[in-house]
């Protein structure tokens, strides 16, 4: 292999990798409902290690739209992917446009109806709240509450009923703090576009327990267990419990681990009645592709260097939505956290004006612009009203420069 060869297959590779933060992961799996005719209606509180206070976790769907189901998990590992595509430093939002998010959750189409169940379902993982409880390295008693997703930007051609364009999320900065720890696991994503969302709940749970026990020998012992009903709850969400082994296998979970063993996660699985207590008890031990992905991407887990994919994204989508949503908060005196759609018309505005204004003293023109316009009696309802106050801004910056060049 020559060292243009070996550069295609580190970049395959590299591209290949999702990065979960370890929290995240494993809230995702009680987070998401997979049924989606249950999970509209699914408003209950999920407790997580109810009693232990070291790893207490409880999930509050919003009550009026109900748990995220499958279509949001579906955003939430897209979007997770991007996150990990921007490398280091951990970046705190993750930008996208619909098309690119239509070809990352497997979409063809983008109509009107795609972008509303898309917003849906994005403001499901929005207003879920999220409680752990835990104690800190001090061991001191800790709550810490947050969405995983706590501002969302979008930006719709013309009216709020339009269909998204782009759109800019936070992550939440529990989230990236621990990212910044490295407390996260690696994770094969194209392996994961090839399974069902129940898959992928099963595909991250089961690599990310037999990683914290593989100890890089004992390779045929390797194995981990899980009740079966904690197993609906805590890793998919609420699934139904069902009653018969049978079932189980046939109907439910045996399809979904039949397809992680042909991918080779797993060498074998089975369902067995607990000898402690009543109900099953699945035993799962990892096949070759576990292995093989543990030594590319757990034991050598480092994010690459930083990506370009960030800049471009902040600079076309990010903070042009920073703009819009700046601009209607001084123009409108509202909490800036409480403006999040904006029309293209506006977006594609606060670009041109970037090329001429850095983002950082964006503040400072509007600012400006909005008191010239006052006090010419010029009531400004766009931002392309004040374009025509660049040349004016940039005269009184080299003004105030040459002032105090003299000082």
């Amino acid at each position: 292999m020559d060292a243009a060869q070996a550069g295609a297959k580190g970049r395959a590779e590299s591209v290949d990798k999702l990065f979960m933060e370890n929290t995240l992961l494993r809230v995702s799996g009680a987070l998401f409902c997979h049924d989606a005719k249950r999970a509209a209606k699914n408003t209950s509180v999920v407790e997580l290690n109810r009693g232990v206070e070291e790893k207490h976790i409880t999930i509050r769907p919003h009550p009026s739209l109900g748990q995220p189901g499958p279509l949001a998990h579906k955003i939430f590992v897209a979007l997770i992917k991007k996150h990990s595509d921007y490398g280091r430093p951990v970046q705190k939002e993750i930008s996208f446009t619909q098309r690119e998010l239509a070809r990352l959750i497997g979409r063809k189409s983008w109509g009107g109806r795609h972008s509303e169940q898309f917003s849906r379902a994005l403001h499901e993982i929005h207003y879920t709240f999220i409680a752990a409880f835990f104690r800190n390295k001090a061991g001191h008693y800790i709550e810490h509450s947050f969405n995983i997703f706590p501002e969302i930007l979008i930006e719709r051609r013309e009216f709020a009923s339009d269909p998204i364009e782009a759109c800019t999320i936070t992550l939440a900065r529990p989230i990236i703090a621990s990212l910044e720890d490295e407390h996260f696991t690696c994770l094969n994503h194209n392996l994961m576009m090839r399974l069902g969302t129940i898959g992928q709940a099963l595909y991250m749970r089961t690599f990310f327990h037999f990683a914290n026990l593989y100890d890089g020998r004992s390779r045929s012992k390797l194995t981990f267990q899980k009740r079966y009903d904690d197993l609906c709850g805590e890793w998919l969400g609420g699934l139904t419990v069902l009653r018969h082994q049978s079932k189980i296998i046939g109907e439910q979970l045996g399809p979904h681990l039949d397809q992680l063993v042909a991918e080779g996660i797993l060498a074998s699985y089975a369902v067995a009645k607990s000898k402690s207590a009543e109900g099953f008890v699945v035993t799962f031990r990892p096949g070759e592709t576990f292995f093989r992905d543990y030594d590319r991407f757990y034991r050598n887990r480092q994010q690459g260097e930083l990506q370009f994919e960030f800049h471009g994204d902040q600079r076309e989508i990010s903070e042009p939505l920073r703009v819009a949503q700046l601009f209607v908060a001084k123009r409108t005196s509202q909490p800036a956290s409480q403006i999040a759609s904006f029309p293209s018309k506006d977006v594609a505005t606060a670009r041109d004006i970037l090329k001429m204004v850095p983002f950082t003293e964006i503040g400072d023109f509007l600012d400006y612009a909005l008191a010239e316009a006052k006090r010419t009696g010029f009531d400004v309802q766009t931002l392309g009203g004040v374009r025509q106050y660049l040349c004016g801004y940039q005269a009184a910056k080299a003004a105030k420069k040459a002032s105090r060049a003299q000082v």
